[in-house]
């Protein structure tokens, strides 16, 4: 969006973009009957330096979009301002951030006061690592891997103000032993937004059964990802595959949607944009899932975990 993306326009972009960006708009949202989507921030790592402004400048970009389409789009904070949405027909619009490198290095005061500021300006969740080491942490693969450490003093300090804030953690892309830092910190309801599991694919970006049940008994959720690479399969068998394992191991209370569309990977044949979704429902059903525990996958219990920890700062003006 910051780069000028058509957000009001529907977009049927051909190979090679199509792999890779251009997934999401409103119409196609719309068709999908989607009426919630996280819109997340997310910077080159190299250098640090700026990417808090560069944040910044991707959050006005969101802002600048709900307000050309106040018609059809809310910015939300909270899970009741994502029901109200829903009752005026439209499509919530709420804020993560992918990578603590978003909070730059420094001073553990300034660093905290960035974050708070982020929170003001109604950011819900903060991805602790992405593809590279940051102040916070290691990932799980990427630069400066190190899978003998976890959580930096910074990164316990910044996860305890998250806390306070309000924002909920997300453990996507964190090595194991920092996964289990946070988990020891007892934040309350954590998030890993797209992944996949061991338990159906192993592979190092998807989680194990012992993650599963870690955030499952934060009261938190794990977003299957739409990714063929990190699935095992294309196809809706794959996904329904990570869904079904997941309700297994944790039940239905902890399971969710993280399709990563726009991330930079290519999406499963069958759910290349928020118009496919009806497909993924029928095929819940096909696969025996009940009509209350889809309502949970598709939505209700990322709402859950917002009511959990609803956000503790009054938000700045857009």
């Amino acid at each position: 969006l910051s780069r000028g993306y058509d957000f009001a326009r529907r977009h049927d972009t051909s190979w090679p973009v199509s792999a890779f960006a251009g997934h999401v708009d409103l119409p196609r949202m719309q068709e999908g009957n989607q009426r919630g989507q996280f819109f997340t921030m997310w910077t080159f790592p190299k250098p640090e330096a700026g990417c808090a402004a560069d944040v910044h400048r991707q959050i006005d970009a969101v802002e600048r979009t709900v307000r050309d389409n106040a018609d059809a789009m809310a910015l939300c904070r909270s899970g009741q301002d994502v029901r109200d949405a829903r009752a005026q027909g439209k499509v919530a619009a709420l804020l993560g951030i992918e990578g603590g490198h978003a909070l730059e290095r420094g001073d553990p005061a300034v660093v905290i006061e960035r974050l708070t500021t982020f929170a003001e300006r109604g950011v819900r969740y903060l991805g602790v690592l992405h593809f590279s080491r940051n102040a916070l942490g290691y990932p799980a693969m990427g630069w400066g891997q190190d899978h003998s450490r976890g959580l930096t003093p910074l990164g316990c300090e910044v996860v305890d103000a998250c806390t306070r804030l309000g924002v909920i953690i997300d453990l996507a892309h964190i090595n194991h032993r920092g996964f289990f830092d946070v988990i020891d910190r007892r934040p309350g309801p954590l998030f890993v937004t797209h992944t996949g599991v061991v338990g159906v694919t192993p592979q190092w970006r998807n989680i194990e059964d012992e993650q599963i049940r870690a955030i499952a008994d934060s009261g938190g959720v794990v977003g299957v990802i739409f990714a063929p690479r990190f699935l095992g399969q294309d196809g809706l068998d794959g996904v329904v595959a990570h869904l079904s394992h997941l309700v297994r191991v944790a039940g239905e209370d902890a399971v969710g949607l993280g399709s990563d569309w726009d991330g930079f990977v290519r999406p499963s044949r069958d759910l290349q944009s928020p118009a496919d979704l009806p497909y993924l429902t029928q095929a819940l059903l096909r696969a025996g899932f009940s009509a209350t525990t889809i309502h949970k996958i598709l939505g209700d219990n990322v709402l859950r975990v917002l009511d959990a920890l609803p956000p503790r700062t009054p938000p700045l003006p857009c």
